[in-house]
């Protein structure tokens, strides 16, 4: 293992190094004044910090936690707390960015930390859960939506970086993110800003009011309201078009092959593959030709002339495939960067002193979102997958008699992109309530809080420019099976007889009724519901040689259910290129669980919680954690966890319904009877069915770390830190499944000549299944320095926040195994944006009187543009000249530098702006992600270019 030093002089070479020597130079600058003494010291606040239910005077526990506080939300410059957080040195792969408008969670976003996945960091507001976002991630990983934040109204965010399901339960494998908001407020608050990006686009509207009313110690009762609205306006590829690889598949700038498939995300590719069907274009039924500038003569074929080349008639795209096909970037033309989004977020708590022992209190909170992402339009040729099976459309063609056909009398077959029809357009609606009544107070020596708890939320997805499987075929080739399979729809029965559907430059022919037959709205939609009721209670007992014995309990009893319906035609295959999804499911659990803080020593601290679960459709969980700090002396401490840790499946994983996607898997069976052309991976319908039989996914975290104040204003905590999970609920690995004979075959396509052929694979049944298990370590360094600069100088503080991973390893149930650290792996995850091992956040803070200066850097380190450590398979990309790309096999680290300002001109009134990467810097090329276009998602800032905010404040 490389020393610490190093790694750090490594990343910052510059920057940091004056830093970190001033930290141990500059002790006179800072000096710390005493305690105050006698009469004058004032009572320790006990408070409850994120990973424990015991109320204590220090902030620092056995655990990490990192506070992100409402001041260090306006230094970021970040207008909602999703997008800060998703900075943040501790998320990694699994993050789910909010610009993934066409993933299968669109509208949402969550954090991942460690990397484990949205599905394994549970995310509460004010202690308590909330109810999971309607559209699983992948179509399998329920997480919390961070946008359901109200920034306006948050008090701080506590991050817990290490296991926590002994004391909340399923989900806290990775840690926890704890919102806390504001429990009183006094007065009225007005914030607006504006925000607008370096191009004059992407405009960022944001208005807030916060209103509170009523002082508890003299009213007895407190009120307070606060009320956000929030635009985002698109940004679109096309609109990045001279900004380096952004927006872009077209990659032959760069060194690609026009053949080249980039990143799944429209690709440019040959059409020569009957399987490609991003292209416009027709070929010849018999000799295969394609229909091109250089081939419009009856010798080839050819009986009917096009007015002109093949590729502007059918695509308005001039011809650039050196194998005849048609090349179009759709997804620059069409893809986004950024989807619109419009919010709404209202939140209320009503706070009332019943008498000096107790308290009621309630809380209302709302959230609407409208979001909007578009892509490239549909295509005609794009399979599908639903539980029945697999639908190909790579047959379809122009009738022998349709006028767009240059081979009049015989059908051909076409690959054409339906740009007539237009973008596609996903609409996502997001309707979240949550509402908590509760009690706290104190009887004895006990402090109890108890409460109920409902939460939900509603999303309706709309989707338009998707084109119905039935009615396209009949349109392009009227055979009496066609029309008679598409007469079951109304709106195709309703046009008049013979209408076509006139494709390329003859599109302007056709009916605005033909367009809704062909691609009507369609919708589905999901919904998410919990209820709870809970009760805790802690106190103090007796005293130990370093204080007194906390003691907590508590217990909680829990509703849950989901429901995601599958968007209409999906169930039968008939939307092209759209997949199924659906899955319903619903559980009931109760937990038991119990705390303790044993300060044995009045230097050592010890720590135990353990928390029983049972749920009706898994079982019962068990789960430990213990935890130390030791203090030999007030500027230093070491500390250390164990604890275990689960995950109950989801219903997406094992309640009713399924998932079908395509992949592409070997067929040993037929390879091995010698059968020609077996032995390469074909494309086959994958079917994901719930599984009823899944355990929970089960981990064991460890962690051990230091504090260190070497110097006034100074302090610093290192904490090492692994986790191991495993059972994890994944889909049946291809191959497992197929050995298994878990498919589903065509007898119609056996060889006769070879026996026992039983004929093409068309779907693999590959269910969820407890199976992998993970391995994750590294390491987190935070440091803070605060400089005072004289009596008019002000302070200047130094923050960094650095997270390193050593490991992140996957070993499958064949016992194989996969190293992501450092990687572009795992692209099964979300939205393939790879495996940092490192992350950074440094900041720069200069306060003096009205006026607060931020600099702040993000760093993400290089990606090996690999699947996965030592990968044998070696890059997963090349340049047309076979040379690894990008160069070195290397996917360049990434750092963009944001600056923030505010200044308060009375104490009533500041005035705040930012401007986020600040020099304009352009993301490194990457061709392998598949949640943007030439770049990665962790490098949206780069993507967007400099972006500017301006806003003000005023407290009435």
């Amino acid at each position: 293992m490389r020393p610490l030093a190093g790694v750090v002089r490594r990343l910052f070479p510059v920057t940091t190094a004056p830093l970190l020597l001033g930290l141990f130079t500059a002790p006179a600058l800072a000096q710390t004044p005493p305690p105050p003494s006698g009469a004058a010291a004032q009572p320790i606040a006990r408070v409850e910090i994120t990973g424990s239910n015991i109320r204590r005077a220090q902030a620092e526990t056995a655990s990490a936690v990192q506070t992100v506080s409402k001041a260090d939300i306006e230094k970021s410059g970040k207008t909602t707390v999703a997008e800060l957080l998703q900075t943040l040195a501790v998320d990694n792969q699994g993050s789910v960015p909010t610009t993934f408008g066409t993933g299968f969670a669109s509208g949402a976003s969550g954090i991942s930390l460690r990397g484990l996945g949205a599905a394994s960091t549970l995310v509460l507001v004010n202690g308590r859960r909330v109810a999971p976002y309607g559209l699983a991630d992948d179509g399998q990983k329920v997480f919390a939506d961070l946008n359901i934040i109200p920034a306006e109204a948050v008090e701080r965010v506590e991050i817990l970086k290490d296991g926590a399901s002994a004391i909340y339960g399923s989900d806290a494998i990775a840690g926890v993110v704890n919102v806390i908001l504001r429990r009183d407020f006094v007065g009225t608050t007005v914030r607006a800003s504006q925000g607008l990006s370096n191009e004059s686009d992407g405009a960022d509207t944001r208005l807030a009011v916060s209103h509170g009313v009523g002082r508890l110690d003299t009213d007895r009762y407190n009120f307070l309201f606060s009320a956000e609205y929030g635009k985002k306006k698109p940004v679109y590829n096309l609109d990045r078009a001279g900004r380096g690889p952004v927006g872009r598949v077209d990659l032959r700038d760069f060194g690609f092959s026009a053949a080249e498939g980039l990143g799944g995300t429209g690709a440019i590719v040959s059409n020569s593959n009957a399987g490609n069907s991003i292209i416009g274009n027709v070929r010849n039924p018999i000799t295969n030709i394609f229909y091109s500038r250089d081939s419009r003569l009856a010798a080839a074929g050819f009986t009917r002339p096009m007015p002109a080349n093949a590729c502007t008639s059918l695509t308005n795209h001039p011809q650039g495939d050196p194998r005849g096909g048609c090349l179009i970037d759709a997804t620059q033309q069409y893809g986004q960067i950024q989807p619109r989004q419009e919010s709404l977020n209202l939140f209320g708590r009503l706070t009332v002193q019943l008498n000096p022992a107790w308290q009621a209190y309630a809380e209302l909170h709302g959230y609407h979102s409208d979001s909007e992402a578009q892509t490239t339009p549909s295509n005609v040729s794009g399979s599908v997958g639903y539980p029945g099976g697999p639908v190909s459309n790579a047959g379809v063609s122009l009738g022998a008699a349709h006028p767009d056909n240059p081979y009049f009398g015989t059908a051909a077959r076409v690959r054409y992109l339906a740009w007539d029809v237009g973008p596609r357009v996903n609409n996502v609606t997001s309707n979240f309530l949550r509402a908590v009544a509760g009690v706290k107070g104190t009887v004895g020596a006990w402090d109890i809080d108890s409460a109920l708890l409902f939460s939900q939320n509603k999303v309706a997805n709309t989707r338009e420019g998707a084109i119905q499987r039935d009615v396209a075929f009949a349109l392009l080739n009227p055979t009496p099976e066609n029309v008679a399979a598409a007469l079951r729809n109304p709106a195709y029965a309703a046009l008049p007889a013979g209408t076509l559907w006139r494709i390329g430059e003859n599109a302007g022919l056709n009916s605005q009724a033909m367009y809704d037959a062909l691609s009507p709205l369609i919708a589905n939609d999901a919904t998410t519901r919990l209820a709870q009721v809970d009760v805790k209670a802690s106190r103090e007992f007796g005293q130990l040689p370093g204080g007194a014995l906390g003691v907590a309990m508590g217990a909680e009893f829990r509703h849950e259910s989901t429901e995601l319906t599958p968007t209409e035609g999906t169930e039968r295959g008939n939307i092209i290129g759209l997949g199924y999804s659906a899955y319903e499911g619903q559980r009931n659990s109760a937990a038991l669980y119990a705390e303790v803080l044993a300060p044995v020593l009045s230097t050592l601290e010890l720590s135990a919680a353990l928390r029983y679960d049972h749920f009706n459709d898994v079982g019962n969980s068990y789960t430990p954690k213990a935890g130390f700090k030791w203090t030999p002396s007030r500027a230093f401490a070491l500390r250390g966890t164990f604890a275990r840790g689960f995950r109950a499946p989801s219903a997406a994983e094992n309640g009713r319904g399924g998932l079908a996607a395509f992949a592409n898997a070997d067929d040993p069976l037929r390879c091995n009877l010698g059968i020609p052309g077996t032995c390469a991976p074909v494309s086959v319908a994958v079917i994901t069915s719930p599984n009823p039989a899944l355990e929970p996914e089960r981990s064991k975290s460890y962690s051990l770390g230091m504090i260190w104040d070497p110097l006034p204003r100074t302090s610093i905590s290192l904490d090492f830190w692994q986790i191991k999970r495993k059972n994890e609920i994944n889909q049946e690995q291809l191959d497992a499944a197929i050995a298994a004979g878990h498919v589903a075959r065509d007898p119609s396509t056996a060889d006769p000549a070879t026996p026992g052929d039983p004929g093409q694979i068309t779907a693999v049944l590959a269910n969820y299944v407890n199976s992998a298990s993970t391995e994750v370590r590294g390491v987190d360094l935070d440091l803070r320095k605060t400089f005072q600069l004289g009596a008019n100088g002000g302070n200047l503080t130094a923050d960094i926040k650095w997270t390193h991973l050593f490991k992140w390893q996957r070993t499958e149930q064949d016992g194989s195994s996969r190293d992501f650290a450092g990687t572009h792996g795992n692209c099964d995850t979300t939205n393939c944006i790879g495996t940092p091992d490192d992350r950074v956040n440094l900041g720069l803070t200069w306060d003096r009187g009205p006026l607060r200066l931020t600099a702040v850097a993000n760093y993400r380190g290089k990606l090996e543009n690999k699947l996965f450590k030592d990968d044998p398979a070696g890059c997963a990309f090349t340049f047309a000249n076979g040379n690894d790309a990008p160069n070195g096999c290397k996917i360049g680290s990434f750092t963009t530098v944001d600056l923030t300002a505010k200044y308060r001109f009375t104490p009533k009134a500041e005035l705040f702006a930012s401007v986020q990467n600040l020099f304009d810097k352009e993301p490194p090329l990457d061709p392998l992600t598949y949640g943007a276009a030439g770049f990665n998602p962790l490098d949206y800032s780069g993507a967007l270019g400099r972006y500017f905010n301006l806003g003000v404040r005023y407290t009435f």
